[in-house]
């Protein structure tokens, strides 16, 4: 964002954007971008906390609500490797533990084994919870974002760049870890 003074390096609507990440007018906008990333994964982890603990009494995070959709994506049966492929996630111990949560609540069910693959469905109750949880959904969230003007339309640009930024953040993560220091 350029301020007033059109160097977007001072300050903008009277905010000084200056802090140890942001040096110049591009590292102030990735900055930003980073920090706003960062509250809205947070608040977005929080609402679907309380969105699924109005169907539900459990006790889910964020990531374990969006497992729990995930798998009930397209409803056909997912591997953890799907899992882990369509939330771009690779901590495979942390999904492990999710997935036997939501099994002892009765939301998924796992089948097959080791040799013949093993995948996760959601069951009848996981079905009805994702249901309810739709409904409850757009009744808030889907209602909220349609009284704002154009929002749609920068949702979809959101939507975009943020697919942008991802595939931007793999590729520097990957050349960052074959930069990494020895440890001493």
């Amino acid at each position: 964002m350029q301020g007033k003074d059109g160097t977007g390096s001072e300050k903008d609507n009277g905010l000084d954007r200056h802090w140890h990440l942001a040096r110049t007018p591009v590292e102030m906008d990735v900055a930003e971008i980073e920090y706003a990333l960062m509250r809205a994964f947070e608040a977005f982890g929080r609402w679907q906390t309380e969105c699924l603990a109005t169907v539900l009494d459990l006790t889910a995070s964020g990531p374990e609500n969006a497992m729990l959709h995930i798998i009930r994506m397209n409803d056909r049966p997912k591997t953890i490797k799907d899992i882990a492929r369509l939330s771009n996630r690779e901590d495979i111990p942390n999904m492990q533990y999710s997935l036997r949560k939501l099994i002892g609540a009765g939301l998924v069910e796992r089948t097959g084994s080791g040799r013949s693959g093993v995948t996760y469905t959601v069951t009848e109750a996981g079905r009805d919870v994702t249901d309810r949880y739709a409904d409850i959904r757009a009744s808030l969230l889907v209602k909220a974002v349609q009284s704002v003007p154009n929002l749609a339309q920068r949702l979809e640009e959101a939507t975009e760049t943020l697919d942008l930024m991802t595939g931007i953040y793999e590729q520097v993560a990957r050349t960052a870890a074959t930069h990494r220091r020895l440890p001493r």
